[in-house]
């Protein structure tokens, strides 16, 4: 490579890495916030009304249990989906799952969306790191692609594998042409697939056919 092909090289690795870290580190800001804001706040009103009541000597009537039980228990859920978020479920004992898992969240948040997938029962051994890149890519990519979608579009996912080498495959189907020709060429595309391939030493590419956009990660 000459010095200027290696200067560009750079360059684009550069701008992808810097793209990357500020879209985790707006995730990690959005989540402190949210714990701040909320579940905090939530903590702190049980306390308080509990210590009231201590004050007082007052026993606690079979409602205001229910009501203290149920803050509780929307507590608890909120942190499990905190959890959830700050860290994959099941991706230390598989990555299907655990792709299953984040995408049955999107679908929750988008049920205008149609989702398939074809996820194969047994994978190899992945180490955690890796697999945290790959969801949080496909993370990205969703995140992406959807967030100025209203159309209904449909997305199909399948994970294989090939001798040593996995591939993630999600292809988007678009109901009609301007919504297609909008979100296939975003320019954020390339700093993903940049991203993808320097922090996985793998492939990341996608293609585009009539009203569909095929994507592979490929590691």
């Amino acid at each position: 490579m000459t010095n200027v092909q290696v200067l560009i090289f750079y360059y684009r690795i550069q701008q992808a890495l810097q793209w990357w870290h500020y879209r985790q580190s707006i995730k990690l800001f959005l989540e402190a916030e949210k714990i701040r804001d909320e579940l905090l706040q939530e903590i702190f009103t049980i306390r308080c009304n509990l210590y009231l009541l201590k004050l007082e000597n007052m026993s606690i009537s079979s409602d205001k249990t229910q009501k203290y039980l149920d803050k509780i228990d929307n507590l608890h859920h909120s942190l499990v989906q905190l959890s959830d978020r700050l860290f994959p479920p099941f991706l230390q004992d598989s990555l299907p799952l655990a792709i299953q898992c984040l995408l049955e969240r999107w679908l929750v948040s988008n049920p205008h969306i149609h989702f398939q997938s074809d996820m194969p029962l047994d994978w190899r051994y992945e180490p955690l790191e890796r697999g945290l890149i790959v969801l949080m890519s496909l993370e990205e990519l969703l995140t992406i692609i959807l967030s100025e979608i209203l159309a209904s579009v449909s997305i199909y996912f399948s994970l294989k594998q090939k001798e040593n080498v996995g591939e993630l495959k999600v292809q988007i189907n678009y109901p009609d042409v301007s919504t297609f020709v909008f979100n296939s060429h975003i320019p954020e595309f390339k700093h993903l697939c940049e991203t993808f391939r320097f922090l996985t030493s793998g492939k990341c590419l996608y293609r585009t056919q009539e009203l569909r956009v095929t994507w592979y990660f490929i590691w």
